[in-house]
């Protein structure tokens, strides 16, 4: 059998989204590639063991549909990809595909408990019932292709499907902009903001506004990588559908021990301890809304587990909300946290001003790192990640501009490894490098009115080089007298051919 690669089922997987361009919004369509792809896997692996096992026992077709119920993954019959495609020319796909999915739903428990409620194959979003069912074969067929043969002993041992879950997830931000860049972190920062946080065995991590969950997978892989395990990842996220593309993310990716809530984090946090606290972890990383607004001001006047005693965030941007509710889940010695945010958050006064004083003095910010603009999907606008620490060995602040050393690209610039990797030692280091980091003393963040603006602590200026004026007047002299001599030349030629006087 011919080894597959991760290229060639990528561009498989995104090749079956031509059958909805032109006809649905990306946006929209981007749950039903992603959900289908969820099901022709489980679909596949189920086959693979099945195969297997008959192998074994031949002549023993009861022991082998016990052990297949053993299988942590239940596939219900007919609730496959292969029954579904078999009855594809038929009409009713959409209904077909729904009832395939809630009989999976259900058969498997808490594991994909209502992850497939948000999502209707059945609905009028693909057109009338004619169009629909069109739609539908053709996706089905798309994904019965040959290079869409995700079987484990095809793919192997690599991660090929979690990778390719990945791929798609991040070409839909791409190209759908705004929409999609809410649920999906880059990898490259995803990359860099586990490392600043630094996971360990062990570690309780949490993302409050998980998304697809790639950032916690990112911290868990971090630590199955230095051959650590017994890590927990958790999570919240506000929009359903989002909140189940997390879920099959995780279980894809064969993340067994999480817990992924569904809801507004601020408004209604549902991560909490049997007495109904917060719950505390050891590490928190976030990629939150912009400058959300209506971000729940009223909530916050009244809210019950004490986020807000540093002040309430202003009513049309919460980003300070977020990093309040961050702070307040940490653990009181190992608890970090990590943060995108909107350079406004650095500098901006008023409530916001008050709330990141208090912050500074309780010695709780540990870093400020500038980094590029373009690097987001759906805004252009530079960010910056604030770290933070519950116990710290000192009182200083580390500020690096990584703003100018990136990887150009036409409409999304990225960071590469070297890029990362500077950033981390640099952080790490805790040493001032001219013209890039600055380890700012308390006592300077508080000379600068607690104002956070990278480049009052880190000086990026280049001095011109000087202009020796005697040699530009002798440059411009030749080059009077070559234009003189060009333009007599051509005086003659005018006159040879006929032109001249």
């Amino acid at each position: 059998m011919t080894p597959v690669t991760q290229a060639e089922i990528n561009k498989a997987a995104w090749g079956a989204c031509d059958t909805f361009r032109g006809v649905v919004d990306p946006s929209v369509y981007k749950d039903y590639v992603l959900t289908l792809l969820f099901l022709k896997y489980v679909s596949d692996v189920w086959k693979d063991h099945q195969s297997r096992y008959h192998a074994e026992h031949p002549d023993s077709p009861e022991l082998v549909g016990a052990m297949m119920q053993q299988e942590a993954f239940k596939l219900p019959d007919g609730a496959s990809f292969d029954s579904l495609h078999k009855r594809r020319h038929e009409a009713g796909n959409g209904e077909r595909i729904d009832k395939a999915l809630h009989a999976i739903e259900e058969a498997n428990g808490d594991k994909l408990r209502d992850v497939f409620q948000d999502i209707s194959f059945n609905s009028n979003k693909l057109g009338d019932e004619e169009q629909k069912n069109d739609i539908l074969r053709h996706l089905l067929e798309d994904f019965y292709k040959p290079a869409l043969d995700l079987r484990p002993s095809r793919v192997g041992q690599l991660d090929i499907i979690g990778g390719a879950y990945e791929y798609l997830i991040s070409r839909f931000a791409a190209t759908a902009g705004k929409k999609a860049g809410e649920f999906y972190t880059p990898a490259e920062v995803s990359d860099l903001m586990a490392r600043l946080a630094d996971p360990q065995p062990g570690d309780h991590i949490c993302d409050p506004t998980c998304g697809s969950a790639s950032l916690l997978m990112k911290c868990g892989r971090l630590i199955r990588n230095q051959g650590g395990k017994g890590y927990a990842l958790f999570g919240q996220e506000a929009i359903g559908s989002t909140w189940a593309l997390a879920k099959m993310n995780l279980f894809l990716h064969g993340e067994e021990n999480h817990q992924i809530e569904w809801g507004d984090t601020i408004r209604n946090p549902k991560l909490r301890t049997k007495d109904d606290a917060l719950r505390h972890f050891d590490i928190v990383v976030a990629n939150p809304p912009f400058s959300l607004d209506k971000w729940g001001t009223e909530a916050a006047e009244t809210d019950k587990f004490g986020r807000f005693r540093r002040g309430i965030p202003p009513k049309t941007k919460g980003d300070y909300a977020f990093i309040l509710h961050m702070i307040e889940t940490l653990k009181p010695k190992t608890g970090r946290a990590v943060v995108v945010v909107p350079h406004g958050v650095l500098f901006r006064g008023s409530t916001e001003g008050k709330i990141r004083q208090k912050l500074i003095e309780e010695n709780l910010l540990d870093a400020v790192i500038g980094l590029p603009e373009k690097l987001f999907f759906g805004t252009g606008i530079p960010a910056a990640l604030l770290v933070f620490r519950k116990h710290k060995a000192d009182d200083s602040v580390m500020f690096v501009d990584a703003s100018r050393e990136f990887i150009s690209g036409t409409n999304q610039n990225a960071l590469d490894q070297t890029n990362i990797d500077k950033i981390v030692a640099t952080y790490q280091a805790r040493e001032s490098v001219d013209k890039y980091a600055y380890r700012a003393t308390r006592e300077e963040v508080e000379e600068n009115d607690f104002n956070l603006n990278i480049p009052r602590y880190v000086d990026t200026f280049e001095e011109e080089e000087e202009i020796d004026l005697m040699a530009v007047r002798a440059e411009r002299v030749k080059l009077k007298d070559d234009l003189a001599e060009l333009e007599e030349r051509m005086s003659g030629y005018l006159q040879e051919l006929g032109y001249g006087s």
